[in-house]
């Protein structure tokens, strides 16, 4: 989360990025500037150093960027660059945030269909040892994993979520599967929602699912994106994570509880 300097750059970025247009393109770019400034320790010195006027900053990076990326995303760069931001690290940050919105916008009427689609491509990599070791080995290129990824999701999911699992790939979050948990939450918040992880030992049918969405909606006053694992150690009952709070309904845990006072 952008905080102080930082967070008003961001608002200020943000409101040059268009609402409509070829925002997938737009993503595109604005992963690859990012990525860009990321790797480039002098770049981002001279991007985000306040004693350097603005404009003198943005021209430099119409220099470096123009005719390689759309006038959208120069526009989103330059505004980015204008401003002060409390350290360097959070203009790369900022922008592939960015990219992640321009992502989520681009589904438009799709945008559940995403959240879910990178929910499980989290849950995939996350159950699949073999296939998050070659995710994560330094020795495999980010071609070479995004052609791998790529190979398993097919045409099955969205370009959306294609162009989110490769920039996943970038190194800038500890995980992928941190990067994709990190780009579904932002894509509940383009949407004004939260994300509740909701554990469960046998799938919820629709009107259960429906039923528990309400209720955490009145209970936290917005709409919940609910992601639903299946997990059979659960026994019985459901667990519910929304950000901080946990609600423990399980006969798991309950059976623990009882463990315990018997121990005790």
């Amino acid at each position: 989360m952008m905080r102080g300097a930082s967070a008003d750059a961001y608002a200020a970025a943000a409101a040059a990025l268009p609402g409509d247009g070829d925002l997938g393109t737009v993503a595109q770019d604005l992963f690859g500037i990012s990525d860009l400034v990321r790797s480039e320790p002098g770049l981002r010195r001279v991007a985000t150093d306040a004693s350097i006027p603005g404009e003198a900053k943005a021209e430099l990076l119409r220099s470096v960027l123009s005719g390689k990326v759309s006038a959208e995303a120069l526009g989103v760069v330059t505004a980015a660059v204008a401003q002060r931001w409390s350290a360097g690290r959070d203009l790369p940050d900022a922008l592939e945030e960015l990219g992640v919105v321009a992502a989520v916008r681009s589904t438009g009427s799709d945008v559940t269909r995403l959240e879910d689609e990178i929910f499980a491509v989290g849950r995939l990599v996350q159950d699949h040892p073999e296939l998050r070791d070659a995710l994560s080995d330094p020795a495999r290129s980010r071609d070479d994993k995004a052609a791998l990824i790529g190979g398993l999701l097919g045409d099955k999911v969205l370009p959306a979520t294609i162009a989110l699992v490769q920039q996943s790939l970038s190194g800038s979050h500890r995980t992928v599967t941190v990067a994709l948990a990190s780009y579904q939450k932002v894509a509940a918040e383009v949407r004004g929602q939260g994300v509740a992880t909701v554990r469960v030992a046998q799938p919820l049918t629709g009107p259960e699912h429906d039923r528990l969405a309400a209720a955490l909606e009145r209970t936290y006053g917005r709409q919940v994106h609910l992601n639903v694992i299946v997990d059979p150690e659960v026994i019985g009952g459901i667990r519910v994570e929304i950000g901080d709070d946990v609600i423990d309904g399980t006969v798991s845990s309950r059976l623990d509880e009882a463990g315990r006072r018997l121990a005790g």
